[in-house]
C-alpha cells in the first residue's frame, strides 16, 4: 500500500476488499473488544461522568461560537511568550509555511510527534519533495511508516497489523531509515518496543527541528498540550533546537480550568487510563530550555465551512479518543484504510466529507458507512450526535443544497446515482401529506403480501442482498382498530 490516501475507492468498494481479508478482522476484533472493555471498566469508576460529558460538549460549543475572539487571544498570547504564529487556509499552505520553516534553519531531517493534523494535510509527503526527511517516532506511527503503510486507527495507527507482522518490518525496514533492527529480533512486545527505542534514540539526539500537533490550545495563556503513553513525544518538544506545532484551529480551550474537563475525559476514552503517562505543555520559548524557537500553524484546511454548517460543526467537537472506532460494527469489520482519511471510522464519515466537500466520490459515500446504531453517540466524550450528523450529510448527497465552500456560499448538485432513492422519498412524503392513499395502499399491500418478493428488483436489489424485507400483516393497524373498538378516529371527527 502506498503511503497517501489519494485515490482512494469509494467505501463500498474498499470496504468490499477489506472484509475478506481474515488476518486483518482478526486483529481488528481482538483490538478493539479489549480497548472498549477496558474503556468501559474506566469510565464506570466516575459517578459524574454524564456531567464531565455535557460540560465537554458545553465548552467545545461555546469555544465555537466564539472561535474568532479565543483565536485572536491565543495568537496574542503566544507571541507574547516569544512564539510566533502562522496561519493556513488549507493544506497547501500549511505545507509551504513548513517547508519554508524548516528550510531557513538549513536541517534536512525533522523528527516528528503523532499528529493527525500533518497526516491530513500530507506533510511527509510536502517535506520529501523539498528534499527533507521526516521520522515518526510514536511505536504505531513508526511502523506505519517502516511498512510504507496508511494509519487505520486514530489512537492505535498500526491496529491492523499484529506482532509478527511487526517483527517481520523491522527486520526488513529499519536499516533503511537509521539503526537496523537487532540480530534475531522476537515478536514480543518488549523485544519490538526495545528495538523501536534503539532506533529511535539516535535521531532523537540528532535531530535540530521537531514537527507536532496538539491535543489542546489554551487561549488566556498561549500554551500548547500533547498527551501521549510513551514519551517518545515529550522527547521531540524538548530535545530539537526548533520547534513547529501544526493544528486544527478547533482544538483551542479559554481557559487552563476547561482544560481540566478533557484531561479527565481523553484518557479514560481512548486509553482507558484515569491520566495519561505523559501530559506535556509548552509555552512559547524560555531561554536554556527547550526549543529557543517555536512556530504555530493554525490549520483551517475546511473547518469554518464545517463551523457555517448547524447541525456539522458539532463535528468540531472531537478530540480524537477513538472510542466510536472501537464500538462501531463497521469499522470493526471493515478497518480504518476503507475511509480514506486520516479520520477513519464514524467520526471520519461525519469529519472528513464536510472537510473536504462531498464533490468526491469517496466523500458522497462516507455518510453511509454507518448501521446508525447509536453505539458512537453512546461513548462520545463530548456528545456528538453522529447519526444525527450522519442523516443530515445523507440528505445533502441526495438532495444538493446551499453549502459553504472556500468560506463562499454555493449549491451543492446532487451526487449521481441517487436518483432512485429522490424519487421514492418524494412519493413517500405525497403519501404521508394524503392519508386516503396512505390508507388504500397499505390495505393493497396487505391484501397482496402473498405475491411479494423476497428480495427487491432493480435498485433495491443491493439493499436486500443483506437483509429480509419485513413482512406484511395482514391487517393494517387502522383496520385492526377499527374492528377492535367498533370506531375509526376518522368517524369521530378527531382526523382531518
Amino acid at each position: 500500500m502506498s503511503g497517501t490516501y489519494l485515490g482512494m475507492p469509494a467505501f463500498p468498494r474498499a470496504a468490499a476488499a477489506s472484509t475478506r481479508d481474515k488476518q486483518l478482522r482478526a486483529n481488528l476484533t481482538h483490538a478493539t473488544h479489549t480497548i472498549r472493555d477496558k474503556r468501559a471498566k474506566a469510565v464506570a469508576e466516575l459517578d459524574d461522568w454524564a456531567q464531565l460529558r455535557a460540560a465537554g460538549a458545553a465548552v467545545k460549543d461555546r469555544t465555537l461560537r466564539h472561535l474568532d475572539h479565543y483565536l485572536e487571544q491565543l495568537e496574542a498570547a503566544v507571541t507574547a511568550a516569544g512564539g510566533q504564529v502562522h496561519w493556513a487556509a488549507d493544506a497547501d499552505e500549511a505545507n509551504r509555511i513548513v517547508t519554508r520553516l524548516v528550510r531557513e534553519t538549513g536541517e534536512r531531517e525533522v523528527v516528528k510527534v503523532k499528529s493527525m493534523a500533518t497526516q491530513e494535510i500530507g506533510l511527509n509527503e510536502a517535506l520529501a519533495e523539498a528534499g527533507i526527511r521526516a521520522y515518526e517516532t510514536d511505536l504505531a506511527e513508526l511502523i506505519v511508516q517502516l511498512g510504507d503503510d496508511l494509519p487505520s486507527h486514530i489512537l492505535v495507527p498500526a491496529i491492523h497489523r499484529n506482532r509478527s507482522e511487526i517483527r517481520d518490518i523491522f527486520r526488513r525496514e529499519m536499516a533503511s531509515w537509521g539503526r537496523p533492527a537487532p540480530a534475531g529480533l522476537s515478536d514480543s512486545p518488549a523485544a519490538l518496543a526495545e528495538a523501536a527505542r534503539l532506533h529511535l534514540r539516535e535521531k532523537f539526539l540528532s535531530a535540530k527541528v521537531g514537527i507536532s500537533g496538539a491535543n489542546f490550545m489554551v487561549a488566556e495563556s498561549g500554551t500548547l498540550v500533547v498527551v501521549e503513553s510513551e514519551g517518545n513525544g515529550r522527547m521531540c518538544l524538548t530535545l530539537p533546537e526548533t520547534l513547529i506545532s501544526v493544528v486544527g484551529i478547533e482544538k483551542v480551550v479559554p481557559t487552563w480550568q476547561d482544560l481540566e474537563i478533557f484531561l479527565q475525559l481523553l484518557p479514560r476514552s481512548s486509553t482507558a487510563e484515569r491520566m495519561n503517562p505523559y501530559t506535556s505543555t509548552w509555552t512559547g520559548t524560555t531561554d536554556g530550555d527547550g526549543p529557543q524557537t517555536f512556530h504555530l500553524v493554525l490549520l483551517d484546511n475546511g473547518r469554518t465551512d464545517t463551523l457555517a454548517d448547524t447541525v456539522g460543526r458539532q463535528a468540531l467537537r472531537c478530540i480524537r479518543c477513538s472510542a466510536c472506532l472501537n464500538v462501531c460494527p463497521v469499522y470493526e469489520r471493515a478497518g480504518g484504510h476503507a475511509y480514506g482519511s486520516p479520520y477513519p471510522g464514524p467520526i471520519g464519515a461525519i469529519l472528513t466529507p464536510q472537510l473536504r466537500g462531498m464533490a468526491g466520490p469517496l466523500e458522497a459515500s462516507l455518510p453511509y458507512a454507518s448501521s446508525l446504531c447509536g453505539a458512537c453517540y453512546e461513548v462520545c466524550p463530548v456528545a456528538i450526535d453522529i447519526p444525527e450528523v450522519l442523516v443530515h450529510l445523507r440528505e445533502r448527497v441526495v438532495e444538493g443544497g446551499p453549502v459553504t465552500r472556500g468560506g463562499a456560499r454555493t449549491v451543492l448538485k446532487p451526487a449521481k446515482g441517487h436518483a432512485a432513492e429522490r424519487a421514492a422519498m418524494r412519493a413517500a412524503a405525497w403519501a404521508f401529506d394524503h392519508p386516503g392513499a396512505l390508507r388504500g395502499g397499505m390495505r393493497l399491500a396487505a391484501r397482496s403480501r402473498r405475491l411479494h418478493p423476497r428480495r427487491l428488483p432493480g435498485p433495491g436489489r443491493a439493499w436486500s442482498q443483506t437483509r429480509d424485507l419485513p413482512a406484511v400483516p395482514a391487517e393494517s393497524f387502522r383496520d385492526w382498530w377499527q374492528r377492535t373498538r367498533g370506531t375509526s378516529s376518522e368517524q369521530r371527527g378527531d382526523v382531518k
